[in-house]
């Protein structure tokens, strides 16, 4: 966990990986209720036993699955102490470059691109977030996330 006294050490960090989140396993029970949540009922997610017949040997996350992760993984690679809250603003890109099977560990590496003042003393970050899979020479997701801070 990377930890930073205020929003005011941020733009020293530009071009940089400032954090990699904890790992985080990817289970069916979480699968499902994604499909739930969504209506993605696709079989590739959560039919386990056709899924194992399926192009990946067996059921996977779907891809919005993965990018929902991102506010976790921020939660347990860093805090930025003096703030009150903090909002998520959008993504400008977003790739799927390898499936997520079940069972799979999953981290992510933040690499802050941007980090511009906005009004009432706040600042939007741009994150080049790199999802990893453990074992996996690829990428499993890769996306820049945009968020702002208050303090």
């Amino acid at each position: 966990m990377k930890t930073l006294s205020s929003l005011a050490e941020l733009p020293a960090l530009v071009g940089q990986e400032v954090a990699t989140s904890d790992w985080l396993t990817i289970t069916q029970q979480q699968v499902d209720q994604f499909a739930e949540a969504t209506g993605d009922h696709q079989w590739i997610h959560v039919d386990v036993e056709r899924a194992k017949a399926g192009p990946f040997g067996g059921p996977i996350a779907h891809g919005f699955l993965t990018l929902s992760l991102i506010p976790r993984f921020f939660e347990t690679a860093l805090e930025i102490r003096n703030t009150r809250m903090g909002v998520n603003y959008g993504l400008n890109k977003v790739r799927f470059t390898a499936p997520v099977p079940v069972g799979s560990r999953l981290r992510a590496h933040l690499k802050l691109l941007a980090c511009d003042a906005i009004e009432n003393d706040g600042v939007q970050m741009a994150w080049l977030v790199t999802v990893e899979r453990e074992g996996s020479d690829r990428p499993v997701c890769v996306a820049e996330s945009l968020s702002r801070r208050y303090p």
